[in-house]
Parts: C-alpha cells; sequence; structure tokens
C-alpha cells in the first residue's frame, strides 16, 4: 500500500470524471424509477383487477431477472435492435426500470399504511379515485416510504458498478480503477480508492435520507 497516494494523485482526474459518470447514471436512474415505480404502484393499488395483474407481472419480472441481465438486454439487445440510444441512456433505463420494481412496491406498503378510512371519507366528499390517490393517499405514502427508498438510492449506487461493467461499459469509478490497475499493478490502491469514491456518494445519501425521514416524519 506504499503507491496508495501517488495513485490518486496520478489519476484523480480520471477517478473524479469516474465519479462524475456514477453519479449521472445513478440521478437519471433514480428519475427513471420514480416515475416507473409510482405508475406501477398505482396499477398494483387499482381497483381494476387486470391493472393489478399488469402491475404483479411487471414487479415479479424485473425482480426476478438479474441486474446484469438487464444491463446485457439493453446494451446489446437494443443496439443489435437498431436502437442505439447511447451508453448511458442504456445504462440508465436498465438500472431504472430494475429499481423500479422495489420502489413500487415499498410504495405499495406505503400506500397500505394510510387507513382505509381516509379514502372512504374523501371518495364520500366527492373525490374521484384518482384525485384521492394524488391529493390524499400518496402524499402520506411518500412520507413514509423514505427509509426504503433511500436504502434503494444507496443500493443503486452499488448496482451501478454492475450496469457500468456491463457489456455497456461506461467509464464509471469502478472502470477507472480497472483502468489504473491495469497500468500500474497497484490492484489494492487503484480499488481502495473506486471504494473511497462509492463512500463520498453513499455516506452523504445516507444522511440525507436520515435528515428527511425525521423532518417529514408522520405524527401518529
Amino acid at each position: 500500500m506504499d503507491r496508495l497516494v501517488p495513485i490518486i494523485v496520478n489519476n484523480y482526474d480520471s477517478y473524479l470524471s469516474g465519479l462524475w459518470m456514477t453519479v449521472r447514471l445513478v440521478g437519471i436512474s433514480f428519475v427513471i424509477a420514480m416515475l416507473v415505480g409510482t405508475l406501477v404502484a398505482s396499477l398494483r393499488i387499482a381497483p381494476a383487477r387486470p391493472l393489478n395483474w399488469i402491475g404483479m407481472l411487471y414487479v415479479e419480472s424485473f425482480r426476478n431477472v438479474p441486474l446484469l441481465v438487464l444491463a446485457i438486454i439493453f446494451s446489446a439487445g437494443l443496439l443489435r435492435a437498431g436502437f442505439d440510444i447511447g451508453r448511458l441512456s442504456s445504462a440508465s433505463i436498465a438500472l431504472g426500470l430494475y429499481t423500479a420494481a422495489y420502489i413500487a412496491e415499498s410504495i405499495r406498503s406505503g400506500v397500505s399504511a394510510v387507513s382505509k378510512g381516509q379514502i372512504e371519507a374523501s371518495l364520500s366528499l366527492g373525490f374521484t379515485y384518482r384525485q384521492t390517490m394524488r391529493q390524499v393517499i400518496l402524499p402520506q405514502a411518500f412520507r413514509t416510504v423514505i427509509p426504503p427508498i433511500g436504502n434503494l438510492i444507496i443500493a443503486m449506487i452499488k448496482n451501478s458498478a454492475i450496469v457500468a461493467g456491463s457489456l455497456i461499459a461506461l467509464t464509471d469509478i469502478l472502470k477507472v480503477a480497472r483502468v489504473v490497475n491495469s497500468r500500474t499493478f497497484a490492484t489494492n490502491e487503484a480499488f481502495f480508492w473506486a471504494g473511497v469514491g462509492y463512500l463520498l456518494l453513499t455516506i452523504p445519501a445516507t444522511i440525507i435520507v436520515r435528515r428527511l425521514e425525521k423532518r417529514f416524519a408522520i405524527k401518529r
């Protein structure tokens, strides 16, 4: 480990660039995951049974397929089909759709925690089902699912290495460590700094989630 400091000094720009790529990947994926996850959760709790089945099919399909397989499908599969949407877009869609299945279940659990009496009261006041969900139920559900969604964000940061390291081959922080290792043969040092990079993302994310949890906690 005597080369620990020289490795980061000589490759600082590369590690910083890889860290930024990881941030971009996770950020875009999270937006996709929240949008799709909320939609799927709405299907899972909709009164119409066919919609329930569609939501359940999505959740079970994406939760039971390895993330690496999805990453390969959205890289090589789409490219062979004639859809070249770019490496970052392919990786973001794969990670976002995968995480959306877990976010959907978290939101569904949050909705289940809201008293059914509130739904009945809203409907009796003339609210439609959609208005009830959008204005009464979902705002409360999102507040209760901050901790699990926070855990999913941290999981996304770590899972980004799987997606970026597949056939998509994004130059994220792990890829930078591999390049540095191949050039310097300083395996421990190269991957040590990659680990530090992930900690620089996960630790602040954990702190922010805990503060949000305290701020938006529902007093019962």
